[in-house]
């Protein structure tokens, strides 16, 4: 799992598209019925993050789709990405 987190600065509206774009692009690629079956994500503007599950071919195209707009829309400064596995291990 992928969790982004994002400055202040950063308008969570803006994320919020970038993420429903990813999914749209991920659909394209694999389609309606495996984005359904195997992408597993979630958007909460209160803590300002993002997960997004990549344990399946779908849910890492989502993910690298999704870290692509956001450095476009957003820019790198406004958020940072880490695996939620290794936090909960170090």
């Amino acid at each position: 799992t992928y969790r982004y987190r994002f400055l202040p600065a950063a308008d969570m509206r803006d994320v919020e598209e970038a993420l429903l774009l990813a999914a749209a692009a991920a659909e394209g690629l694999h389609g309606r019925s495996r984005l359904q079956l195997e992408a597993t994500f979630r958007c909460c503007s209160a803590t300002r993050t993002v997960e997004i599950d990549a344990v399946t071919e779908v849910g890492t195209a989502l993910a690298r789709v999704f870290t692509g707009l956001l450095r476009t829309t957003i820019g790198e400064p406004a958020f940072s990405v880490t695996r939620a596995n290794k936090e909960a291990s170090t």
